[in-house]
């Protein structure tokens, strides 16, 4: 453990910042759907975005320092989750994003949760990838080029990073089931 690392928590431990942080983002969710629909793109709608946005980096710097938990490995994906999924969806609602890609990223994101749910019913833990953060990173993103006034209008760098995000979530659930089926065939082997 390097001296940065302060383990604070143990791994049962439920109520800690990083924890509070995770909540925190949906906490902040029905407000920022709120100003998408009342204010579309805006500098005070883009702000709460990028609030919510980089909170998710936050609370996994914060459970690095201070000790993983096992509630904030279950809350900090699932959240992630419903947070990017609703925002989509509120701007599929509005017309300024395409259902299609939205509804293959939410197919993915539920089969991977049924996946990951099986996988570790069998013993098995399928370790997050970087690519993971990247698939994160431009499933915001794609909200982000939406609510900027600056890119609020180009409607091809829109699209261009929805389906960027599309293709990337896709390319992660492929990457993780083969993990899974790997870590699966390492066992049985065993």
């Amino acid at each position: 453990m390097s001296e940065q690392t302060q383990k604070v928590f143990g791994e049962t431990a439920l109520l800690t910042p990083a924890n509070l942080i995770t909540v925190g983002r949906l906490v902040l969710t029905p407000p920022f759907m709120w100003m998408m629909v009342a204010w579309g793109a805006s500098w005070w709608t883009f702000i709460l975005g990028a609030i919510v946005g980089f909170s998710d980096g936050l609370d996994g710097f914060v459970a690095r320092r201070q000790g993983s938990t096992r509630s904030g490995a279950f809350l900090d994906p699932l959240i992630d989750k419903v947070v990017v999924l609703a925002c989509m969806a509120t701007l599929a609602c509005l017309h300024e994003m395409s259902w299609i890609p939205i509804v293959i990223i939410a197919a993915r994101e539920i089969w991977m949760s049924w996946y990951r749910t099986v996988a570790a019913k069998k013993g098995i833990s399928i370790p997050a990838r970087k690519n993971a953060k990247i698939k994160t990173v431009l499933q915001d993103l794609a909200i982000a080029v939406v609510i900027a006034p600056p890119t609020q209008h180009l409607g091809w760098l829109h699209v261009t990073v929805l389906w960027a995000a599309t293709v990337m979530t896709v390319y992660t659930g492929l990457e993780y089931y083969l993990d899974g089926r790997r870590v699966e065939a390492q066992s049985s082997a065993a």
